[in-house]
């Protein structure tokens, strides 16, 4: 996803590079073990009765404290689908979530079963087909994913504005992407935020809202809007109701790790007048 703080993720990913290494390259067992834990607690606590937006309510409660790992899909070699239970970016623990989330609500309980709906969820069409296939920004993740009925974009819904803002962060800064380098996908990525600037996109401004509070539901994935020229998100997380209050549950840099959000939803926006606002897209069942 594209974050307006990656130069400040690439300084922090370089000096801590000897325990980024550890931790991607711990056994595939343990991500093995995660898996079945939680398909086990799904079980016993009968999760999949529940709607979808509850499962991944519950599913990504149980991961509170996992560590922060920062650019975790950003590995050397080709593009390959990325695997990682134990420590996430904000992107990939939203895309965990609801991957193990759709396991629970198909029954599907075999590790090849999640690494399927990972990939149909982080790549175009679910195909993975060179670093242009994946769907680094969360407006094209959200469009492609709306199609594939796995998510729905409620933002416009919920009160949401048309958006002007011209995508073109990675094109822009192409210096601060190794796979940029070459012209041939530099010119595949300049396309595809071309069809991203064609479509018609929906914001809910931060001060709007309050009013749409009760109507995001648990699991919502939130994308938080930037002001950064370019961009469309700087964070991504999920909605979590707390004492009936809207939370943000999420992987935050600030934190390194997992965590709930110790203020409201509306309160995590005004805290940084970088946040111009939210896009919404809610879980379907599957």
């Amino acid at each position: 996803m594209i974050l307006s703080r990656r130069r400040f993720l690439v300084r922090a990913g370089a000096l801590a590079a000897s325990s980024l290494f550890f931790i991607r390259h711990k056994p595939v067992a343990e991500d093995l073990e995660i898996f079945r834990r939680v398909m086990k607690e799904a079980g016993a606590r009968e999760w999949r009765r529940m709607p979808i937006g509850e499962v991944v309510e519950e599913v990504a409660a149980s991961f509170q404290g996992a560590p922060y790992i920062a650019q975790s899909l950003e590995v050397p070699g080709e593009e390959h689908l990325v695997v990682n239970l134990r420590a996430y970016d904000c992107t990939t623990f939203v895309e965990s979530m609801l991957a193990l989330s759709r396991c629970v609500k198909r029954g599907n309980s075999s590790f090849q079963d999640f690494r399927q709906e990972l990939q149909r969820i982080r790549y175009r069409n679910g195909v993975i087909d060179g670093y242009p296939s994946r769907l680094h920004y969360f407006v094209d993740w959200v469009a492609d994913n709306a199609a594939k009925g796995i998510v729905k974009d409620v933002t416009e819904e919920l009160g949401g504005m048309p958006s002007p803002r011209k995508i073109d962060y990675m094109t822009s800064h192409a210096t601060e992407y190794r796979q940029l380098a070459d012209k041939e996908v530099l010119q595949e990525i300049r396309a595809r935020e071309d069809t991203i600037n064609a479509r018609s996109r929906f914001v809910l401004p931060a001060g709007d809202l309050p009013l749409a509070d009760r109507r995001i539901l648990a699991g919502d994935i939130i994308g938080v809007v930037t002001d950064e020229p370019g961009s469309d998100v700087s964070h991504i997380g999920l909605a979590i109701r707390r004492s009936r209050e809207l939370q943000f549950l999420h992987a935050p840099l600030s934190a390194g790790k997992v965590e709930i959000s110790q203020r409201p939803l509306v309160d995590y926006l005004r805290a940084n007048t970088r946040r111009k606002g939210v896009i919404v897209a809610r879980p379907l069942e599957p």
